[in-house]
């Protein structure tokens, strides 16, 4: 049902919505808040300390113009509570100079007493109309455009009286367990009754969908145990002697995922395997050895990397470990004449090794034996694009490989479709980084300390987390960034990096950085999965508290890569006492699974699996908040539904709708 189907929503909204990525009504009932403003605990300035977080009733009197400050955009309130003075600043939202005018607002943020004046730093505000008097617990939603927290409140809920969310777990299953109804779940999570009654609708809501995503594992798996149909001859004792081309010793935990795809691949059925391991912990050693049982053995291998210039490194190490078989390369940026070159020569057979990017899945690229597939950096591919590769050959083995850490204990909820392998260890010779808070106070030392590094020839990278101003602009863009950092540093050679750039010039930027032809290389998050470039010592984020923390140690892993002692700065946007304790995980430890733990553990499910986290996977639960344990009742659920044989047509509608989401998952 479209949105223009609710009264209150017109035309213009109607944009303004889509801007949410909303555009029916049933995934308006899926927007859920993002916050709750508990209007029964309305807080008093005079009493209240130093970081706590208050929902005040006040009055703004004066609002200052933007003032374009060092590094920050300010806009200043200046307020009263019952005559009791205070100041509202916000960092970095312009736009709320536009919004906020003189009268009555409620607000909610954080104390600052200094020298005994009080402020809230980026409080959450809307007009206390009298007309409009809100009560109990209040949602708090995301906004764009004109959106207004009223607009969106009455249209959320109009459209839960219009929409039926039937649950799609079967009947006997919800009786079994006696499970909340799921209608009014929905109708809790946006208009809650008590703090209970929003928690356990929380949690009835993402059994819901982690139960349709686990169950589209299963149906996904349930087909795909295929008998062997290629016959690897290769012994134990040759792939120990390829190993030792490395020359390095092999972690223990290399050496058991070795073996594990050693045995793998000699077992009766199809091997379809994840890898995983911390940044650095060796997985490409290991992958090369399982090319090397397919080659060894007759059989034609590929390698998937997720961008052209992971795959011309890649591309670079095959030939350098393979000098006895031919290593073909594929990637969009050829021209047609080398493309159609190369196609050739794979159809004849002429190619051993064939490393690539998605140019690979291709209808017309035909690998004539293939029997062994490597896909580097899983986590950019969907399971549909996987399936695709896997296509280029019968019976084909896959390989997967993901430097991603995610919790032991929800790998089967990414990973529910392979079997996994996890490298726990490190090589010895990797060497840890050091990393630190930067404050305010220390920014202008960090950026002469970086034009220091550049003068004596070594190299950073600037990671932003948006690449675009915005009317909402809470953190800086990676634009805005690059204008500030050429300004201030002008004898440092900036490159400018981000996903909106096409194949072609981010490839070329990459490699002209990796080539020395830029100091400094300001990015987004596209340079997670990227060329190893053993100059680079230095990491800065800014806005760190915006990333996970699984995210930051992998932007922290693109440093560290060479000899030379390397660094990772994390700037602060956010000074929350909750922000600096997730940081401080991050400072403190150097273990990616482990770090994943603790985030899981200090965000719940909910945020850990947020946008940022898991692109499109579980979207449907963004800002949900329920314990890890929801997770695995869903999987008994889903279990007692299958072994039941439940799983009726309703069930499996739902389940392939989800696989079908599942084709462009990222884990951001």
């Amino acid at each position: 049902m479209r949105l223009s189907a609710l009264r209150a929503i017109g035309e213009k909204r109607e944009k303004d919505f889509h801007k949410l990525g909303i555009a029916t009504v049933e995934e308006l009932v899926r927007f859920y808040p993002r916050a709750y403003l508990d209007l029964t605990e309305r807080s008093s300035l005079k009493t209240a300390y130093h970081n706590d977080m208050v929902l005040v009733a006040c009055e703004v009197t004066r609002v200052t113009p933007v003032n374009y400050g060092n590094r920050r955009k300010m806009v200043k309130a200046f307020c009263s509570q019952d005559g009791f003075p205070f100041t509202a600043v916000w960092f970095n939202q312009p736009y709320v100079a536009q919004k906020l005018k003189a009268g009555e607002y409620l607000f909610y943020g954080r104390v600052q007493n200094k020298f005994g004046q009080i402020s809230l730093v980026n409080p959450t505000f809307e007009p206390l109309d009298k007309n409009y008097r809100l009560k109990g617990i209040v949602p708090v939603y995301s906004l764009k455009g004109s959106l207004t927290q009223k607009v969106v409140r009455a249209a959320v809920l109009e459209g839960l009286q219009k929409v039926d969310l039937e649950s799609v777990i079967p009947w006997q299953i919800v009786k079994k367990y006696d499970l909340p109804d799921l209608n009014r779940a929905y109708y809790e999570i946006h208009n809650p009754t008590s703090q209970q009654n929003k928690d356990v609708a929380a949690e009835r809501i993402a059994l819901e969908e982690y139960f349709i995503l686990i169950s589209a594992f299963k149906i996904i798996k349930g087909g795909k145990e295929e008998v062997r149909l290629h016959n690897y001859t290769v012994t134990a004792s040759e792939v120990k002697e390829f190993a030792g081309r490395f020359g390095f010793e092999f972690t223990d935990g290399q050496k058991i995922a070795v073996n594990e795809t050693f045995e793998n691949l000699r077992a009766p059925t199809r091997m379809n395997r994840l890898l995983q391991g911390d940044v650095g912990s060796g997985k490409t050693a290991v992958a090369l050895c399982g090319i090397f049982m397919a080659v060894k053995s007759g059989f034609k291998a590929a390698y998937l990397s997720p961008t052209e210039v992971l795959a011309a490194q890649n591309y670079e190490i095959l030939k350098r470990y393979f000098p006895d078989y031919k290593v073909g390369y594929l990637a969009g940026g050829m021209t047609a004449k080398e493309k159609r070159e190369l196609k050739a020569r794979l159809k004849d057979g002429e190619i051993d090794i064939l490393c690539g990017t998605h140019a690979i899945l291709q209808g017309d690229v035909e690998i004539p034996n293939l029997s062994l597939i490597v896909c580097d950096e899983q986590h950019r591919f969907g399971v549909a694009q996987r399936n695709a590769l896997a296509e280029k050959g019968v019976g084909t083995d896959m390989l997967v490989m993901s430097a991603t850490p995610i919790p032991r204990t929800l790998s089967l909820i990414f990973y529910g479709d392979l079997d996994v392998t996890t490298i726990a260890d490190k090589p010895k010779a990797r060497q840890e980084i050091s990393t630190s808070i930067i404050p305010e106070s220390k920014y202008d030392d960090m950026l002469e300390y970086i034009r220091k590094e550049a003068a004596a020839g070594k190299q950073a990278y600037f990671v932003c987390a948006k690449i675009e101003d915005d009317e909402e602009g809470t953190i800086i863009s990676v634009n805005e960034l690059f204008e500030e950092l050429k300004g201030r540093l002008p004898t440092v050679r900036f490159g400018l990096l981000h996903g909106k750039m096409k194949d072609k010039e981010k490839t070329e930027i990459m490699t002209a950085f990796k080539n020395g032809e830029f100091d400094c290389l300001v990015s987004t998050t596209v340079i997670e999965v990227g060329v190893d470039v053993p100059n680079a010592t230095t990491m800065i984020i800014y806005n760190a508290e915006r990333f996970g923390l699984s995210q930051l140690h992998q932007l922290r892993g693109r440093v560290g890569r060479g000899a030379e002692k390397s660094y990772c700065f994390l700037l602060m946007g956010s000074e929350s006492d909750t922000a600096r304790e997730r940081l401080l995980t991050l400072k403190n430890n150097a273990d990616g699974f482990k770090i994943a733990e603790k985030d899981l553990e200090m965000r719940g499910s909910g945020d850990f699996f947020g946008t940022r986290q898991s692109g499109k996977m579980l979207t449907d639960i963004k800002n949900l908040r329920y314990s890890t344990q929801v997770i695995f009742v869903a999987k008994k659920l889903s279990d007692d539904a299958f072994a039941g044989r439940y799983d009726d047509e309703r069930l499996r509608a739902a389940a392939i709708q989800k696989y079908e989401s599942l084709k462009d998952v990222v884990l951001n």
